[in-house]
């Protein structure tokens, strides 16, 4: 019985080691927790070959796999803090300014303006050229409305 502990001590060790290798080689797939259980459960069976094939080795398992993906979620968190997603609201772009890509007509939602790198379906209330400055007034859903820079919104006046 103790050859069989051994050699599956052995696999397990070897086992581990390919994984922690795989986790080395792609980081994020948590190899490393999994690499490491067995790693470490190799060394004991091959320490203490009995052990292994007894009813403690599922709580060695348990013993080194619940802090070992503790520490390894702590590990990659500290490591990439996640992030949010970066979006733009097209009400978080009133007042800023683009330039036309395609040509505005009134009434129509087939004008595009660039702001910073997005482009958005524009509309206005009078014709704008490719290449002209806006500044945008309002929003609707996923399309602004704009105004050529220089040109006063008088909307807003009492």
């Amino acid at each position: 019985m103790s050859d069989l502990a051994t050699s599956l001590a052995l696999v397990l060790a070897i086992t581990g080691i390919l994984f922690l290798i795989a986790e080395a080689l792609s980081p994020g797939v948590f190899l490393i927790i999994p690499g490491t259980v067995l790693l470490i459960l190799g060394i004991i069976g091959l320490v203490y070959p009995d052990i292994l094939l007894s009813w403690w080795s599922p709580i060695i398992a348990a013993v080194i796999l619940i802090p070992t993906t503790i520490l390894t979620i702590k590990f990659y968190q500290r490591l990439a803090e996640p992030i949010p997603p970066t979006t733009t609201v097209s009400s978080s772009l009133i007042g800023r300014t683009g330039v036309v890509t395609v040509k505005i007509m009134p009434g129509t939602l087939r004008g595009k303006v660039r702001v910073s790198n997005d482009i958005w379906s524009a509309t206005s209330d009078q014709e704008i050229e490719v290449g002209e400055k806006v500044r945008i007034i309002d929003s609707e859903g996923v399309h602004i409305k704009v105004i050529p820079i220089g040109t006063e919104d008088t909307r807003n006046e009492c």
